[in-house]
């Protein structure tokens, strides 16, 4: 038999789960279940945390149980930052599909959203960390103060553009 569920201990579940939408409840089920709460209380919560800021974007929610109460933070991940600071508008995920976020950031956009994702960063120096978001941009497909974000990748390695100490 297995041991008995500790109710005091603090354990942390890591879903993914759409901005502002209640997910289903049996995807959350299985995980949650175990910890003795009720999957559609916890989607409810899920889509009241994050339906204000990340509504329609893909985000990493972050639970946090202890004595049968679950507390939401929202852990976003680069991709969501780089949409959340194109400021395009909600789209429904159902009807339209392939979207291509061609908008434009500045660099200061994107220094913000490296100082967010630096405690989870693998780089050295916050220029990394810069690139690392560059190459979000990328992978998204817009673009950062009008140019290509490879091309702003080699300016920081040439030395043309200076980083700023976090």
């Amino acid at each position: 038999m297995p041991p008995k569920f500790d109710a005091s201990a603090v354990t942390e579940v890591f879903i993914r789960a759409t901005g502002g939408e209640v997910g289903a409840a049996s995807s959350l089920a299985p995980k949650i279940g175990p910890l003795g709460l009720s999957p559609k209380k916890i989607g409810d919560d899920i889509a009241k945390a994050t339906v204000k800021d990340w509504k329609g974007l893909r985000v990493t929610v972050k639970l946090t149980v202890q004595n049968r109460q679950a507390k939401v933070s929202v852990v976003p991940s680069a991709g969501a930052l780089v949409i959340r600071a194109l400021k395009e508008p909600v789209r429904d995920r159902k009807k339209e599909k392939n979207i291509l976020h061609d908008g434009n950031l500045s660099l200061d956009d994107v220094y913000e959203i490296a100082r967010e994702m630096r405690p989870r960063s693998c780089a050295k120096f916050f220029s990394g960390t810069v690139k690392e978001i560059l190459g979000t941009c990328f992978s998204v497909g817009c673009t950062v103060n009008r140019k290509h974000p490879s091309e702003i990748q080699k300016m920081i390695d040439d030395g043309e553009i200076v980083c700023p100490d976090e």
